[in-house]
């Protein structure tokens, strides 16, 4: 049964919505397709303004019918009769992907001068390399897309644009950056595609006025078919640096051509970022690379020791993918120190050589988390109080944020079930125990506890 949402004027019917959206739709999904809209009621009418065409159809598609239900029943008044979605400026404009096209046909390609000092591609970065699971679907989908209309492809038109990759760090968003330049190099080698992290395109524009030549770095970055700059959240609280990369972000726009970016947040979120930037990183679309559920971590283990040679026992597997949960990049690590020990002393991968070769790793990783740094996340993620979280009281609204912080407790750190059911209130093992075998079943069958656990789990390895 649908919660009760108190109704509102219409200066308040879209906020209403997105925060019922919000509830309703996984993260991955909100952030991508109905975060980006802009509302704006006129005459009745309730204007939602996508940034491009794909995110439009997108929304008319799967999300119309729910958003119209959501309007009827947040708007008190009656003063919206009509939904519509619209791109580009408030009035739509039909030319708009046509010009766009066409300025791509007159813009430079077969420029082999690449701007910047640090844009060397690993080519082991490709798309078949890249391990796929929900939390990072969208993310690749999208950057197999703009690959492939870059790439000119029969059929294929300018996809998102820019497209914005954004998580932690260590979590795969460099892999699909290099993915999507490597497979346009490969297929239309006469296209002209620079990457480069954020910070060298900042060392650029420093050498560029130290030598007076600041107008022609910039000119060459503008003639880039595909530019892909890494980790823009260098930018922050750097003024010249943004005013420099606007005018340029602009220029690569303006000529139909194509920008792909990343970044550790959501551009919203990024302190010292100047509010233009922010509007138009996110003008294309934006998709969250998030860390891979424990299933898919376990196959990564198990695919890169098979291609090392060496095999690694599913329950082994799992022990590591349990305790290694800040990013991809360490849980790889974790393996590279596996493996060499047990090539060390020509010993099969077994559980006690795997806690003697990680030792160290895990003792650091259990110590980035207390339980009481759980509480408080966990606390501050639902709005409980302290004293309740450890309290004897058990209504619902108590009682399932208790569940998840005793699980992730369990699952982030060293502490023992007893150890863990002491800080709860003196709770004893059997308690934790239920707690985390509740939480598990309603991750299978409850799409918001599974939700909700995912977001916890993110914001405790940040």
């Amino acid at each position: 049964m649908e919660s009760k949402i108190e109704r509102s004027g219409e200066e308040d019917v879209w906020r209403l919505c997105e925060q019922r959206l919000s509830d309703e739709l996984p993260s991955r999904e909100y952030n991508a397709w109905i975060r980006p809209l802009e509302a704006k009621n006129e005459q009745g009418q309730l204007l939602l303004r996508a940034p491009n065409r794909y995110v439009k159809e997108e929304v008319e598609v799967r999300y119309a019918d729910r958003i119209g239900e959501l309007v009827a029943s947040v708007d008190g008044r009656g003063s919206v009769r009509d939904v519509r979605v619209v791109v580009g400026n408030w009035e739509e404009a039909p030319g708009g992907p046509q010009r766009a096209e066409r300025h791509r046909a007159d813009s430079v390609h077969g420029v082999r001068h690449r701007p910047g000092a640090d844009q060397s591609l690993n080519g082991e970065y490709v798309f078949d390399a890249f391990v796929e699971d929900k939390s990072n679907q969208i993310a690749k989908a999208a950057a197999m897309q703009v690959a492939a209309s870059c790439s000119g492809r029969k059929g294929e038109r300018v996809a998102y644009n820019p497209l914005l990759l954004y998580g932690g760090t260590g979590l795969g968003k460099t892999h699909l950056m290099h993915a999507v330049a490597n497979q346009i190099v490969k297929e239309a080698p006469s296209v002209h595609v620079a990457y480069l992290p954020a910070e060298g395109f900042g060392n650029d524009v420093v050498r560029g006025i130290r030598n007076h030549t600041i107008q022609q770095v910039t000119e060459r970055y503008r003639q880039v078919d595909v530019l892909l700059i890494d980790d823009i959240q260098f930018f922050a609280d750097k003024g010249g640096f943004q005013e420099e990369f606007f005018h340029v972000f602009n220029a690569v726009l303006e000529r139909g051509n194509q920008m792909v970016l990343s970044s550790d947040r959501y551009p919203a979120e990024i302190d010292g970022l100047e509010y233009r930037l922010q509007s138009r990183f996110v003008g294309g679309l934006t998709a969250e690379v998030d860390m891979p559920q424990v299933e898919t971590r376990v196959a990564i283990l198990q695919s890169k020791g098979a291609g090392a040679g060496v095999h690694i026992p599913t329950d082994v597997a799992f022990y590591i993918a349990e305790r290694i949960q800040s990013n991809v990049r360490e849980l790889k690590g974790a393996l590279n120190r596996v493996i060499a020990s047990t090539r060390h002393r020509r010993e099969p991968v077994t559980l006690t050589l795997v806690q003697e070769a990680l030792g160290d790793l895990l003792a650091i990783q259990s110590r980035r988390l207390t339980i009481a740094r759980i509480q408080e996340v966990v606390e501050g993620y639902y709005g409980v109080k302290h004293d309740d979280m450890i309290s004897k009281k058990r209504p619902k609204t108590i009682a399932r944020p208790r569940q998840l912080a005793m699980t992730l407790a369990k699952e982030l750190t060293s502490h023992s079930l007893p150890e863990i059911g002491e800080k709860f209130g003196g709770r004893d093992h059997t308690t934790v125990l239920y707690a985390c075998d509740r939480i598990a079943n309603l991750r299978k069958t409850d799409p918001d506890v599974a939700e909700d656990y995912r977001n916890l789990s993110r914001l405790l390895r940040r």
